[in-house]
Parts: structure tokens; C-alpha cells; sequence
């Protein structure tokens, strides 16, 4: 208690300066997964990518974000050991984020699309398990999370070859293109409007005090989805056919239908990456924060100020606008050639898988949601449109993700012991 007394204000200083830090590492690989497909398929630009990422990342961890939030906060360590030496979870937390923040630096400087939440969540069982002893480490929350890591990205993979073989049939295989993207474009992007909303609605509201029944939560679900749809049709009106275009590649007309549904279903994926993967900067700060903020009272209910939120959001704005270009290539271009109705069914795909996730607590990884959902139209095109070297490098950056994050988090936890005595 005395350290937490004596170095309370440095503490929190520290969590918020790593805490940026690892916002900025989120920005800069994570974001850029989440953006990939759909700067990949030319339907947004690098700006407009951005500009959608900060507004709805905000939105998803303030609306939907609650439920991942606690888990990293208290679901991954046995809070009740730390009772009489508090520091030690703070030091713990605090070398999380470094470790985490450091990893990603290293991995997005290499283009390489790793998981936030693979490299958090190994930095959090490190320091449990080396630092403090193994039965810190809730086991099988741990297993729960190691599931969903090879679960999400299969039923991510097989919803989007289900929705690009469903375009395929619907439209493009079919005579008339351009005229049947008009006709069933606007059915898809109600469909993005109800599962957002619906996750939203039943799991998120209730962090701002707003619930509803069942009923009431449908209707008002499906009446989102119908808002989407109506303001989409108005915007795919103004799309022309034009034959000139359509000379050299036989589909550029039809695609310009899915820009318009790719620019809604990024949104949709920077909403479900909000509400589960800012938890991993935000978790372990908060969890700091209310150890501070309590005096070193571990369990202490303490709300997390809105400026660590805005922080937390500079950083991963600027992580995305500084380094994100490197993973944005990785996954839009490195895996399969994507083309706008490509992209949009494999960001529709990770999105629906992210955002149901979150909704049961569990933080999955989006970058292999996403690479899964990317591999699902890859496949519903055949294995010759994969690049399986490039699929290669990735799977191996997985692999290496998890012990980097707990071999480094180890090595700070036992430096901040030092610096501030254990």
C-alpha cells in the first residue's frame, strides 16, 4: 500500500503514457487489419479510412465495449492474490501495455498483421505466471480465449465464403451485373444494419443506462437496417452504367454499386473493433487506475474518466496515420486480389464475428477474424487466388505473438520491481 501511496500520480502517468503507446501499436496494426479490405479494394482512401476508424472505434468502445473491458480487466488474473501487495498488479499492468505496446511496434514495422489481443493477453498471463505464480493465472478463462482464437476465425471464414458465393449467384455470375448489384445491394446492407445494431442494442446500451425489451430491441433493429438500406439505394442511384469502363474489366460498373456497401460495412468493422480489441489499451489501464484511484483496494468499482478514452483514441488515430499503410498492403493486396464486393463480404463476415464475440465477453482476435474471413472469399474463388506464402508469414507471426508478448512483459515487470521495490 505504501508504494501505491508514496507513487500513486507517477503510476498513473506511466499507465496513461503506455497506454497511448499501446493505443498507437492498435492504431497501427489492428486498425490497419480492420481498414485493409477496404482501402485493399480501392472503395475508400487512406483519409476516409482514418476519418471512419476514429468515429466509429469511439462509438463500438463506448456503446459495446463493456463486456471485452472486464474481461481483461478481471477475467485473466485472480484478482483475490494480489489483495496485499497491489503494486504488483499495477506493475504487472503497466508491463503488459509496455510489452504490448514494444511487440506491436516490432510487428508493424514488418507489415506483419499480429493480434492485439494474442499480444495483451500473453503479456498478462507472463507476468501472472512468472512474475506472481501460476495459480494467479485463471486457466480456464485462458483456455476459453485459446478456443475462440481458432473458432472465430473458421466461423468467420465460412460466413464470408457462404455471403461471396450468395453474391456470386445474386449477382455476379449473372447475365446483368450492374442491374442485379441495384436490385440486391440494398438487401445486404440492411443486413449489415441489423447485425450491428442488434449486438449493439442487447449488449452495449446498457453501459449508457438504455435497455429494452426483446421486442422492442428486434423492432428497433430492423428499423436501423432499413435506415441503412434506404440511404444506401439513394446514394446507388446516382450509379450509371457506363460501357466505356466496362471494356477492359467487364465488372468496373458493378463494383462501383459495392463501394458505396463497402464504405458502410467499414464502419460496421471499425464499430466491432472498437467494442472488442480498445479494450486491450483501455482494460489494463482502467484496471490501474482503480487500484490508484481506491487507495490499492483491488475490486474497488471506479469509473474510467472519458479523457483516457479521448487519449486512448489520439493514439490509435495516429498509429493508424503513421504506420498503418504497412499492414493495410498485407492484408488488402498480400492475401487475395480484392475487388470492392470481395472485400465487402469478408468485412461483413468479421465484422458479424467480432462484434457476437464481444458480445459474449470473450476478446477474440480481429486480425484472424479477418484474415479468416479475407481466406473464406479467397477459397469461394478457388485455392489458386490465395497467395500461400504470404498466408505462411502470417500464420508464423501468430505463433510468435503470444510468447513475444509474455517473454517481454516478464523482463519489465521484474524492471519496475526493481526501479520501485517490491
Amino acid at each position: 500500500m505504501e508504494i501505491i501511496t508514496n507513487y500513486g500520480d507517477l503510476l498513473v502517468i506511466m499507465a496513461i503514457v503506455f497506454g497511448v503507446f499501446m493505443a498507437w501499436g492498435i492504431g497501427a496494426n489492428d486498425v490497419a487489419n480492420a481498414m485493409g479490405t477496404s482501402v485493399g479494394s480501392g472503395a475508400v482512401t487512406i483519409k476516409q479510412a482514418i476519418i471512419i476508424a476514429v468515429i466509429f472505434e469511439f462509438a463500438g468502445a463506448i456503446l459495446a465495449g463493456g463486456e471485452v473491458t472486464d474481461t481483461i480487466r478481471k477475467g485473466i488474473l485472480d484478482a483475490a492474490l494480489f489483495a496485499n501487495e497491489p503494486h504488483l498488479l499495477v506493475y504487472g499492468m503497466l508491463a503488459s501495455l509496455l510489452a504490448s505496446g514494444s511487440w506491436l511496434l516490432i510487428a508493424s514495422s514488418l507489415g506483419w498483421p499480429v493480434s492485439t489481443t494474442h499480444t495483451i493477453i500473453g503479456a498478462i498471463v507472463g507476468f501472472g505466471a512468472v512474475g506472481v505464480g501460476v495459480d494467479a493465472v485463471e486457466w480456464n478463462q485462458v483456455v476459453k480465449i485459446v478456443m475462440s482464437w481458432i473458432a472465430s476465425p473458421v466461423l468467420a471464414g465460412i460466413i464470408a465464403f457462404t455471403l461471396f458465393r450468395s453474391l456470386q449467384n445474386l449477382i455476379i455470375d449473372t447475365d446483368h451485373p450492374f442491374n442485379n448489384a441495384k436490385k440486391y445491394v440494398p438487401y445486404y446492407m440492411f443486413l449489415v444494419g441489423l447485425v450491428v445494431s442488434l449486438v449493439t442494442i442487447f449488449k452495449g446500451l446498457k453501459h449508457v443506462g438504455l435497455s429494452f425489451d426483446a421486442v422492442t430491441s428486434y423492432l428497433l433493429s430492423i428499423g436501423f437496417g432499413v435506415l441503412i438500406a434506404a440511404i444506401g439505394t439513394f446514394f446507388i442511384r446516382n450509379i450509371h452504367l457506363d460501357p466505356d469502363e466496362n471494356k477492359d474489366f467487364y465488372y468496373a460498373s458493378m463494383e462501383r454499386i459495392f463501394s458505396v456497401l463497402m464504405i458502410i460495412t467499414a464502419a460496421a468493422m471499425a464499430f466491432a473493433h472498437g467494442s472488442n480489441d480498445v479494450a486491450n489499451a483501455i482494460g489494463p489501464l482502467a484496471a490501474i487506475y482503480s487500484i490508484i484511484d481506491s487507495g490499492g483496494i483491488i475490486g474497488s468499482k471506479s469509473a474510467l474518466p472519458l479523457w483516457i478514452l479521448f487519449l486512448g483514441g489520439v493514439g490509435i488515430a495516429v498509429g493508424l496515420i503513421t504506420y498503418g499503410h504497412k499492414v493495410i498492403a498485407t492484408i488488402g493486396t498480400g492475401i487475395t486480389q480484392l475487388t470492392p464486393s470481395r472485400g465487402f463480404a469478408a468485412t461483413l463476415a468479421a465484422a458479424a464475428t467480432v462484434v457476437i464475440a464481444s458480445s459474449t465477453g470473450i476478446p477474440v482476435s480481429t486480425t484472424q477474424v479477418l484474415v479468416g474471413a479475407v481466406l473464406g472469399v479467397g477459397l469461394a474463388r478457388g485455392m489458386a487466388a490465395l497467395d500461400t506464402r504470404v498466408i505462411s508469414r502470417i500464420f508464423l507471426s501468430w505463433i510468435v505473438t503470444l510468447p513475444a508478448g509474455a517473454f517481454m512483459s516478464i523482463l519489465f515487470f521484474f524492471a519496475l520491481k526493481g526501479a520501485f521495490g517490491a
